[in-house]
C-alpha cells in the first residue's frame, strides 16, 4: 500500500536570525522540495507548517510562516518533513523511491524471483537498484533500459533481465 505522506527531507539546523531553516533534502534535488509550499511534521499528515522556500547549494533554506526568530526556528531542529503525494503528479514512468523498495524482483525471461528491491542508490550516471534475497545476500543492478524491464508499483514487481554477473560468480 502506497504511503499518503512520503518522508522527504530533515530539518538539520538554522539559517540567519529571521528564523529560517535549513532542510536537508532526501529528494532528487532541493529544488523538487522548493515546489512544496506545505510541508508536514508528521507522517499522518495532521501537522503541517506552510513554506517559502529556495535552493541553497545541496539543502533548502525555508522559511516556516509565523516563525520570526532563530529562537522560534531551532524549536523545528532534527524534525522530518513529509510531503503530501497528491500534492505532485509524477510523469509516466517515474515513481516515488519509497513506492519501490519491497516489490520483488522477478527475471522476465525465466520467472525467478532475485528477491526484494532494498534501497535505490543514486551514482550519477544511472540509479542502481540493491536487491537482497531470502538469506539477506545483497546484489546490486544497474537501473538502465537493458536490465530493468517492467515495473509495476501496483502489482508489486520489477521484472529485469539481468546482467551477467549480477547474480552469479561467472565471468
Amino acid at each position: 500500500m502506497k504511503k499518503q505522506f512520503l518522508d522527504t527531507g530533515k530539518i538539520v539546523g538554522t539559517h540567519g536570525i529571521k528564523g529560517e531553516v535549513r532542510i536537508e533534502p532526501w529528494c532528487d534535488s532541493p529544488a523538487f522540495l522548493c515546489a512544496f509550499k506545505k510541508l508536514y511534521l508528521d507522517k499522518d499528515g495532521k501537522t503541517f507548517i506552510e513554506v517559502k522556500s529556495r535552493p541553497h547549494k545541496n539543502i533548502v533554506l525555508c522559511k516556516i510562516k509565523d516563525v520570526e526568530t532563530i529562537e522560534a526556528a531551532e524549536k523545528y531542529r532534527g524534525r522530518v518533513v513529509y510531503i503530501n503525494r497528491n500534492d505532485i503528479n509524477l510523469e509516466d514512468g517515474v515513481n516515488f523511491v519509497q513506492d519501490l523498495i519491497g516489490l520483488e524482483i522477478i527475471d522476465i525471461n525465466s520467472g525467478i524471483v532475485y528477491g526484494n528491491l532494498t534501497d535505490v542508490l543514486r551514482t550519477g550516471a544511472n540509479d542502481v537498484y540493491e536487491i537482497t534475497d531470502r538469506s539477506g545476500k545483497k546484489y546490486l543492478a544497474p537501473v538502465i533500459d537493458e536490465v530493468v524491464k517492467e515495473i509495476n508499483v501496483d502489482a508489486g514487481y520489477v521484472k529485469i533481465n539481468p546482467m551477467k554477473g549480477i547474480f552469479d560468480d561467472e565471468d
